[in-house]
């Protein structure tokens, strides 16, 4: 039975979901301005860029040790804020040494935010029974599309990053805190002590599957928010207006995808959806790498908007079935590999459609996508699909 408790701490996480993929994208999509506000030279640019997921994966490893003394809501409360503030102090400030710090302070508090919702997400899904991951994803999707449409807004009015920052910033912060008074800490049932004794080498084999797929996930995302506008432009001759808009269909179709994902886990269950999700996935690369126009092009990106929707979420939900003893552990590890895909897909692509074509650069996300239908079987079996008022769950421990 839910009580009124859970229905809370459900909403409050939704909304620190939704907070995050914000302020994420108050960032990434104003970068030409703090470029601009630190006189930063496009060589120097790669090296900030590629700090923020570095020490995110830090911050992770961090947060894992942290929840082994705290309650993931305590470092869920605290590092919110902290996330918002950093993100102001980025575009406040008037020196590099400025930026650096700040961006460092973001990543470190990133990486542990990001454990500690997914930990959060996958305990309440356990209580609830049923799938409620992707739709805690959807909130971040959400959150993402009203940042960028805000900071849209800030580059169309030629606002200081100072003043597109500061509102969002003066609004996140109480309503991050306000609803880290209703989250809902679930228990975790002791290890067995058999399985708490396992090699430490078995367990990161039973998780590396997931850690894979994260990895691929990220490096079909990180093809699409860095790549989609300027395959557009240069390799489909589209219009510069027109090479904006895949991303923001790519992102809509996500949103729309992870508001029904949920539903269609509870009835086909988990390794259907995964596998049904890498294959629209892999046909929008497809779709993408022969177009022959801009608009076919879109077409490819919508179909990845609706393919990669579930993938993240229902990784991050398989790995706590796959632990359940300690799934706070599992996803902290898990969550780095959210960064190494976020930190290999952008030169990776980059590098192949400079030494060959951006046509055949498509193909790895594609193939790497694809190569997830491998590991559909570490989802769980047909079966488990959220009735009865339970998970089905594999006892094994990663402590």
């Amino acid at each position: 039975m839910i009580d009124d408790r859970l229905r809370r701490g459900r909403a409050a996480l939704a909304v620190s979901f939704a907070v995050q993929g914000a302020v994420f994208a108050l960032l990434v999509t104003r970068i030409p301005a703090l470029q601009d506000r630190y006189g930063i030279e496009d060589a120097a640019l790669p090296v900030f860029l590629a700090a923020v997921p570095v020490l995110a994966g830090v911050g992770s490893v961090a947060a894992e040790h942290a929840v082994r003394r705290i309650r993931p809501s305590v470092l869920l409360r605290w590092s919110q804020p902290v996330v918002c503030l950093a993100l102001l102090a980025a575009g406040s400030g008037g020196a590099v040494w400025e930026l650096a710090v700040a961006l460092a302070v973001f990543g470190l508090a990133v990486g542990a935010l990001d454990a500690s919702m997914n930990m959060m997400g996958v305990s309440l899904q356990r209580t609830y029974g049923r799938s409620i991951m992707v739709g805690f994803h959807g909130a971040y999707s959400l959150g993402g599309i009203a940042g960028a449409s805000a900071a849209w807004a800030g580059a169309h009015w030629n606002l200081e990053l100072p003043v597109n920052y500061g509102p969002a910033v003066a609004v996140f912060v109480p309503l991050a805190l306000l609803g880290s008074r209703w989250y809902a800490d679930q228990e975790t049932a002791p290890a067995d002590a058999d399985v708490a004794q396992a090699d430490g080498a078995m367990r990161f084999r039973l998780l590396l599957p997931l850690c894979l797929v994260m990895a691929f996930a990220y490096i079909g995302d990180a093809t699409v928010s860095n790549w989609s506008a300027k395959y557009l432009d240069d390799t489909l001759r589209s219009s510069e207006e027109l090479a904006t808009v895949p991303y923001n269909i790519y992102m809509v179709t996500m949103l729309a995808g992870r508001l029904l994902g949920d539903r269609a886990v509870g009835r086909f269950g988990p390794p259907a959806v995964l596998r049904v999700g890498a294959l629209v996935a892999a046909g929008g690369f497809a779709v993408v790498a022969v177009a022959p126009e801009p608009w076919t092009g879109m077409a490819g990106f919508t179909l990845l908007g609706l393919g990669l929707c579930v993938i993240v979420p229902q990784t991050f939900a398989a790995a706590g079935r796959l632990f359940p003893r300690d799934s706070d552990a599992a996803i902290a590890r898990l969550n780095i590999f959210n960064y190494v895909g976020f930190l290999v897909g952008a030169p990776l692509v980059g590098a192949v459609g400079e030494a060959w074509s951006y046509r055949g650069a498509m193909l790895i996300p594609m193939a790497l996508v694809a190569a997830t239908l491998v590991y559909a079987a570490s989802y769980g079996d047909g079966a488990a699909r959220y009735r009865g008022g339970h998970e089905r769950a594999r006892a094994a421990d990663v402590g």
